[in-house]
């Protein structure tokens, strides 16, 4: 059978952007070139698309004037990687039939690159357009997590109007949500950029203008003394969910430096907990899942309260990390899906979700 073609696409506009390079570099050393003829697709910081011959490797070395500018076109059917030809047209240089987001953040998981693959009707691996909006704003997420009686902690989301216009207020208003320790994030970001745990009123400002710099929402929450537990969540309809595993961070908490510098946190697969505890994990990935819609793939990240032993949502990453270290992988691995096979599972869900949508009516006969 002829291979497929397909677009991995990675780097972005977000914080996180250093992050996904580090992803790619493993999504693509797993795909089995045998079945996928892979075109790579970078964006920049400030948002430009470019291909061409190695392009992660460019992009690692910060080397890019030699890639070619690209796009894909919000047209139906279209299916097609366009370039910037040397006399300035744009003409089609790639037929695709399916892209891979490895974006995290901000234009990439927040649900904006999947509304233009549903415009092209281009399949796409990973959750929709609301999925990934609802998982990538904390605030929200933990709304709708409360209304289908999913656990989650006390938080409130403050924007950044309420900052500039009353501080004391907006600092009196946060204060109120708990007991210190608190904990402040930007509310669409990953990877811990820009979150701090706050133990007073000046740190919880410091904590408030820092997540600000990258959100005009943030979030406060109340921090307890817990165990971090993630599950690997798999599935469009029917989702399927992995061996749960705890992460013991180098710092005070997962922080970004504890996740992807120091190297000293550690990744216990599976989690020692009790087996009721574990399924429970499981249970609960999987409810709050299908409480936003998710499909295809999603890490499903828990909090374990040492003193009651409840466990509590955190947040769900529609795009998880895929580094060498990432949880996700790992943890399907544990369950029995090698990093290669789970590919090609991402790769047919993302197909058959699109052939799904396919069937739909897009037009009413009623209305004529």
């Amino acid at each position: 059978m002829p291979r497929l073609r397909l677009a991995v696409l990675f780097g972005g506009r977000s914080g996180e952007h250093e992050i996904s390079l580090l992803s790619a570099r493993s999504v693509l050393g797993a795909l089995d070139r045998e079945k996928y003829e892979v075109i790579q697709v970078g964006i920049t910081h400030a948002g430009d698309w470019l291909t061409g011959d190695d392009v992660l490797g460019a992009f690692e070395r910060g080397e890019v004037g030699e890639l070619t500018p690209a796009a894909i076109l919000a047209h139906p059917g279209a299916h097609g990687l366009v370039g910037r030809a040397e006399h300035g047209a744009w003409e089609q240089i790639a037929e695709l039939d399916l892209a891979f987001p490895v974006l995290h953040g901000t234009f990439g998981e927040d649900g904006t690159i999947q509304g233009l693959f549903e415009l092209a009707e281009l399949p796409y691996v990973g959750a929709g357009v609301l999925a990934s909006a609802v998982a990538m704003d904390k605030g929200l997420f933990k709304e709708v997590m409360r209304a289908r009686g999913i656990p989650v902690l006390d938080s409130l989301v403050l924007n950044t109007t309420e900052l500039v216009t009353d501080l004391d207020r907006a600092l009196d208003r946060a204060e109120a949500v708990a007991g210190y320790p608190l904990f402040v994030k930007p509310a669409n970001l990953g990877s811990s950029v820009g979150i701090s745990k706050v133990r007073g009123r000046s740190d919880l400002l410091e904590g408030l203008m820092e997540a600000a710099q990258y959100d005009r929402r943030v979030l406060v929450e109340r921090g307890i003394e817990g165990r971090e537990i993630e599950v690997a969540v798999l599935g469009n309809e029917e989702p399927e969910a992995s061996v749960p595993g705890e992460v013991i961070p180098s710092d005070e908490f997962y922080s970004y430096r504890a996740k992807y510098i120091d190297e000293r946190s550690e990744l216990i697969i599976p989690a020692p907990i009790d087996e009721e505890t574990a399924e429970e994990a499981r249970r609960i990935a999987i409810e709050a899942y299908r409480a936003i819609d998710g499909a295809g793939m999603a890490r499903a990240d828990l909090l374990l309260d040492e003193e009651s032993g409840r466990l509590y949502m955190n947040e769900i990453n529609t795009i998880p990390g895929f580094t060498r270290i990432s949880m996700y992988p790992k943890l399907w691995e544990a369950s029995g899906i090698p990093y290669p096979e789970l590919m090609d599972r991402l790769i047919e869900l993302a197909q058959a979700r699109h052939a799904q949508t396919q069937k739909l009516v897009r037009s009413y006969e009623g209305a004529a």
